[in-house]
């Protein structure tokens, strides 16, 4: 027993030895495109001056979701800007932004087909469950090699961690939908198609809304971590005052990053809870 031994980390090794040559293009090729895609978004969120930023996020706020809320984004940015992490605070939200749009054009249509397929919903489930458990940490490492140091490997890794929530809430919404609503519907002789567009997906909203809340949150705590390769943002900060052992550097970025995180949980929150009200 003493002999006994599985080299999983030379088998795996190896397999990506052999792989890295072949999707390396593939990837280069993604990268640029990605790299287009945040900072593009980062321009958008940087080319007006941080104080009439403020105002025109409070005041979409206060239209489209809550007038209270509007305001708690005004006093939540304006602290940020008082912090001198104006532009640290842009990048990082335009990396989460990037990643959780992706993620959800990813997940939310794999959430669908999984509460449309038992056999494909089979197939996901312990997928989810190995992209669930595995340590954040552990998904740096392939984004590094695929896509090098840099935003886009940060990326890369923010998209897959925060995917499994869009997947998972959106077939559970969908199946949690009545089965008399589905019945009435296909009584009235509509496909599976009109069932889905028209009962299951408005009927599971709030579910597929409660998704996209984990989704952001999960892309912001991966943003942190994924300065590490290179993401930037408040995340450099936090990663400088490890390094340096500087305590208010820290705190600074600690709070950034906790209002930043306290604000889009709440904008998530409150639409989801107004699209449950309207369909009850």
């Amino acid at each position: 027993m003493n002999d006994f031994a599985i080299p999983l980390k030379d088998w795996v090794n190896q397999a990506f030895e052999r792989i890295v040559p072949f999707i390396t293009p593939i990837t280069n090729g993604i990268s640029e495109g990605l790299s287009v895609v945040i900072e593009k978004l980062e321009d958008v969120l940087l080319i007006l001056p941080p104080w009439a930023m403020i105002v025109i996020i409070g005041i979409i706020v206060g239209i489209f979701v809550n007038k209270k809320l509007g305001i708690f984004a005004g006093v939540c940015l304006l602290v940020l800007l008082g912090l001198d992490l104006w532009s640290q605070t842009m990048s990082t939200l335009s990396i989460v932004l990037s990643g959780t749009i992706i993620s959800l054009a990813i997940g939310i249509p794999l959430g669908i087909g999984a509460s449309q397929n038992d056999m494909f919903e089979k197939i996901v489930r312990p997928i989810l469950d190995f992209m669930q458990t595995l340590p954040s940490f552990v998904y740096l490492i392939p984004a590094v090699i695929f896509f090098g140091l840099g935003k886009v490997s940060a990326l890369v890794a923010i998209l897959i961690f925060s995917m499994p929530p869009a997947i998972r809430l959106t077939n559970l919404g969908i199946r949690q939908v009545p089965d008399e609503m589905v019945e009435a519907a296909t009584a009235f002789g509509s496909t599976r198609m009109q069932i889905l567009i028209g009962v299951q997906l408005p009927l599971a909203l709030p579910t597929i809304m409660a998704g996209v809340n984990q989704c952001i949150m999960m892309a912001l705590s991966m943003s942190v971590i994924s300065a590490m390769i290179g993401g930037g943002g408040l995340g450099r900060n936090v990663l400088s005052a490890m390094q340096t052992v500087d305590i208010g550097l820290g705190v600074e970025s600690g709070i950034a990053i906790v209002l930043l995180a306290i604000l889009l949980d709440r904008i998530t929150e409150k639409i989801a809870n107004t699209k449950g009200n309207k369909r009850n």
